[in-house]
């Protein structure tokens, strides 16, 4: 009898995911805007962005660590208040200034509570079926591709950024009841008894260089994905230029939403073939398919070569984001899975 993927836990999770990627989503792509109104210049406002980002890696530098320290469950509840605080002081930005640092702090209790999500949900999924139940899970995600840049969009154009800020306080209270609503005793170290050599072996092991911050086992998949993001990260970055330079504006709209419908359909299905033909059977296709997407559209940009580089996209850093971050926590112990989730 196989393994169940849909759970309560399961449930709760993949919403918190899709919550707190949402918020990310649609804050990204209404904040430069928001900037804007305040006098600022669109380099200002391009810092008010990249602060977050900041924000995010300094508290995943720390989560492995301290998710192992306070407990899983302990440790989301905390980045979750602090991101839901976060959220209420947009309310109070009257300048730039404040708003960096809103921004900042923001950014700290996203990456802390993104991280510890990945964490939770990589390690309640049923060992048999991984690679499928990831590909699922990473679903959370890819609809919020599709979903957060035009909500957050339709939002700011009917009510402004006071909609905005109202829509990311509901969404992150909401990933905060869903940990709230889930029982860890099974995979929390916090939760679970541990006997003192052990315990000690295991501080012992974390406190050596590197491995208080990094799961060196996850280091080469993490290097891998690097590469990937690059050439998608490239496009999602100029794409608005290139479209512009190209008179392919309308063309260009489409291609996030042809990638996300990708998303949707492969991601499911790369993960029971990872799991039946394990990983290479994923990875060589993933890596060509990118490969000549990204070729074609700086080859002869057209509505074409739109629709293939957004499959070649879906099917290359897409699915093997989600493939990749299985492999990361398959490798790792239980103990280091926050550490895995971490470094990837």
């Amino acid at each position: 009898m196989k393994e169940r993927i849909v759970t309560k836990n399961f449930c709760c999770i993949f919403l918190a995911l899709f919550f707190v990627s949402n918020i990310m989503y649609m804050l990204m792509t209404t904040m430069s805007e928001y900037t804007t109104t305040f006098g600022a210049s669109t380099m200002v406002a391009g810092m008010v962005t990249g602060i977050y980002t900041i924000g995010g890696i300094f508290s995943r530098l720390y989560a492995g660590s301290g998710a192992q320290k306070w407990g899983w469950k302990r440790f989301a509840v905390a980045f979750m208040v602090l991101h839901l605080v976060a959220c209420i002081f947009y309310f109070a930005v009257n300048n730039v200034a404040v708003l960096l640092l809103v921004r900042f702090v923001h950014g700290l209790g996203y990456g802390g509570a993104a991280n510890i999500i990945l964490t939770i949900g990589m390690s309640i999924l049923p060992k048999s079926r991984y690679g499928e139940a990831s590909g699922y899970f990473m679903l959370a995600p890819t609809l919020a591709i599709a979903t957060g840049p035009y909500v957050g969009a339709y939002i700011y154009d009917t009510f402004g950024a006071t909609g905005c800020f109202i829509m990311t306080i509901i969404l992150s209270a909401g990933m905060l009841i869903f940990i709230l609503a889930m029982d860890l005793k099974e995979v929390d170290p916090g939760a679970q008894k541990v006997k003192k050599i052990e315990k000690m072996e295991d501080e012992k092991e974390n406190a050596k260089g590197l491995n208080k911050i990094f799961e060196i086992k996850a280091v080469p998949i993490s290097i891998c994905m690097f590469l990937f993001a690059l050439g998608y990260g490239a496009v999602m970055s100029f794409y608005r230029l290139y479209s512009v330079e190209t008179y392919l504006t309308t063309e260009f709209s489409y291609f996030f939403l042809i990638y996300a419908v990708v998303l949707l359909c492969t991601r499911p299905v790369a993960g029971k073939i990872q799991d039946k033909y394990f990983d290479n059977i994923i990875f060589y296709p993933g890596i060509i398919a990118q490969a000549i997407g990204l070729f074609l559209i700086a080859w002869k940009p057209c509505m074409l070569t739109i629709v293939l580089c957004g499959i070649g996209c879906g099917l290359g850093y897409g699915t093997l984001n989600s493939c990749c971050n299985s492999i990361a926590c398959r490798q790792a112990s239980q103990e280091r899975r926050s550490y895995a989730v971490s470094t990837f």
